[in-house]
């Protein structure tokens, strides 16, 4: 009874918000459109995105303008949340947004890094991280070298990680997210247990750790793949924290010598128990289905609990990704079978 009364009105609102998530065949009509304006026109005229999309005028109708304002569209729904929330249900969500932070800093990083002449078009995330991030927008664009990015962070829980690594020599900008991407689990690990009561904490557990599970196995991947990286050099990447998939697995998968025994130990953990290979599902495939099934179950088992906050914003940030990404496949003129098969080809199991 305490968890209905302290979430029927945040599941009510959720539960409206959700109905106007895009649908499986909302996305075929997008996939078989051949161009953004033509993209643009369609979420105008049939999709809750119509107040978001209604600013531009026809000639500022490009990708990079309309990722923008659907960008705002996910605060804007952060902020109907938060308002229904109360003291408890705040703290949580004050935690959701460390990762719009870290998207946030690494930006930043990569400008100075690569000394982009026209670097910091931020005005458009300033409103929302001047009311709920610790985040100051105007102190971080000021910055022109990393050192200047790192000190404009004082104050911040990201300054004490980013400075000892600053301090260090031949620092890349990977190292940096890698850094972020560390303290990020493991603080959020940590703060969660504090937060939350003992129901809740356990689904942002099992929600959580799966997330970091899949996320060590698509890393390890990554690294033996793409860079023919040394076991003692892919440890370092992982997070220190082990769900379901125990610390030998986890070796085991490490020092595996090539990728189809790498593979054949993630086929023996129970992320892969559906999953065909050989059917060229890709790892990444896998971490984004199996992390959407945990949301949608979690959702349906607990639906007066975090999970109603939790998956919609989860559902949301997916479904804006599939946007984006169904953007860039037609400006490259894709087939419609192929941007469908880029965006998973689903939204949601409402």
């Amino acid at each position: 009874m305490g968890n209905l009364l302290a979430y029927s009105g945040i599941v009510t609102k959720i539960r409206a918000m959700e109905a106007k998530l895009l649908k499986p065949e909302q996305f075929e009509a997008i996939a078989n459109m051949g161009s953004v304006p033509e993209i643009v026109d369609y979420l105008r005229r049939n999709t809750a995105y119509a107040q978001a999309l209604e600013p531009l005028t026809d000639e500022q109708i490009h990708r990079g303008n309309v990722e923008k304002l659907l960008v705002q569209s996910l605060y804007h729904d952060y902020t109907k949340i938060y308002r229904f929330c109360g003291q408890a249900q705040r703290r949580f969500m004050r935690q959701l947004i460390k990762p719009y932070e870290i998207e946030l800093i690494n930006y930043c990083l990569r400008i100075v890094i690569n000394h982009y002449r026209h670097p910091f078009d931020l005005n458009y995330k300033r409103d929302f991280f001047d009311r709920y991030s610790q985040l100051s927008i105007e102190k971080l664009i000021t910055s022109r070298t990393t050192d200047e990015l790192i000190e404009n962070l004082k104050g911040t829980e990201y300054y004490a990680p980013l400075k000892k690594l600053k301090d260090s020599q031949d620092v890349t900008l990977y190292d940096y997210d890698l850094t972020l991407n560390l303290y990020y689990f493991t603080s959020v690990w940590r703060e969660q247990k504090k937060t939350l009561k003992k129901e809740d904490f356990e689904l942002f557990k099992r929600d959580c750790g799966s997330q970091i599970d899949l996320l060590n196995m698509q890393w390890i991947y990554r690294a033996k793949k793409y860079y023919n990286m040394k076991p003692a050099d892919i440890y370092l990447l992982l997070i220190p924290i082990h769900y379901k998939i125990s610390t030998d697995l986890i070796k085991e998968m490490v020092e595996a010598p090539g990728l189809d025994e790498f593979q054949a130990l993630v086929s023996q953990t129970s992320y892969a128990r559906h999953y065909n290979f050989a059917q060229n599902l890709t790892i990444e495939r896998m971490y984004a289905d199996c992390l959407h099934h945990l949301y949608t179950i979690d959702r349906r088992r607990n639906p007066y609990s975090i999970a109603a906050v939790n998956s919609y914003l989860f559902f949301k940030d997916e479904e804006l990704k599939k946007l984006t990404t169904a953007m860039e496949c037609i400006r490259y003129r894709l087939a419609p079978g192929e941007t469908l098969a880029y965006v998973g080809g689903k939204t949601n199991d409402r």
